[in-house]
Order: C-alpha cells, then sequence, then structure tokens
C-alpha cells in the first residue's frame, strides 16, 4: 500500500493488527534514529475525559536527537513543533493506518535553509519507517 501525502501527513494504511503495527513503528523508528519520548493513548484520554468510545490511536513522539539538535540550533522556536508524531490509529472502517507528520511542511513554514535540509532527511526516514510497517 503507498503512502498518501498530504500538507499535514504521510498516511499509510497496513494489513497488520494494530498491536503488531504499533510493534513494527517502535523498531523502524529505531532503525532510523528515532527514540519515543512520549505516548498518547488518544481513546483512552477520550473515554476517561469525555466518556467517547474513539477508535484505537496511539501517539508516539518520535524524536531524532542530532537532527533535533541541528534544527533547535538553527531555529530555536522550531521547538514549538517538536517531537516528530507518528501514529497508529483505527480509522472508520476498522483498518489500521501508520501516519507521520509531513515535516516538508516545518521546512517550507520556516524557510530556513537549514530546517529545511532537516526537514527534507526527517521525511525520507519517516517514509521509510511508514514503508515497513
Amino acid at each position: 500500500m503507498s503512502i498518501v501525502t498530504s500538507d499535514l501527513s504521510l498516511v499509510k494504511r497496513t494489513t497488520r493488527h494494530f498491536d503488531d503495527a504499533v510493534a513494527e513503528a517502535r523498531q523502524q523508528l529505531a532503525g532510523q534514529g528515532f527514540g519515543i519520548l512520549s505516548e498518547i493513548d488518544v481513546s483512552a484520554a477520550m473515554k476517561k475525559r469525555l466518556n467517547i468510545n474513539y477508535p484505537r490511536t496511539l501517539i508516539l513522539g518520535a524524536c531524532n536527537p542530532p537532527f533535533a539538535h541541528q534544527a533547535l540550533s538553527a531555529v530555536p522556536d522550531i521547538v514549538v513543533l517538536l517531537p516528530c508524531n507518528v501514529v497508529v490509529r483505527e480509522n472508520d472502517a476498522g483498518e489500521v493506518e501508520i501516519a507521520a507528520i509531513n515535516t516538508n511542511m516545518m521546512g517550507q513554514m520556516i524557510q530556513h535553509p537549514a530546517i529545511m535540509e532537516v526537514a527534507r532527511e526527517v521525511d525520507l526516514r519517516l517514509r521509510r519507517v511508514l514503508d515497513a510497517v
């Protein structure tokens, strides 16, 4: 299945079970130099705070320290756009998708040569992750 790109995200459907997709996403992120700084279970939060049954959705706050350092050194305010979120979710049809932030959007938004370079490299790595899941 191919990656669908929008202004905000990269999205790919997978035939994996949700838990298997999460495990594979973690493994592939690590293989591309990303650590997981945070994890948010959106469906559990919606249930707890609003008593809403929301499709399974897990946000992994992924960070590649060398790229983060490069970006922060060039434009300190980019910190508000970090970490790079990678999401494993069930869509309305019950299919599992993996999605990631479109980092090229950050490069276009900030218009700084160093940020554009980091955005391109992180985009390539996130696409590798999505391709493998």
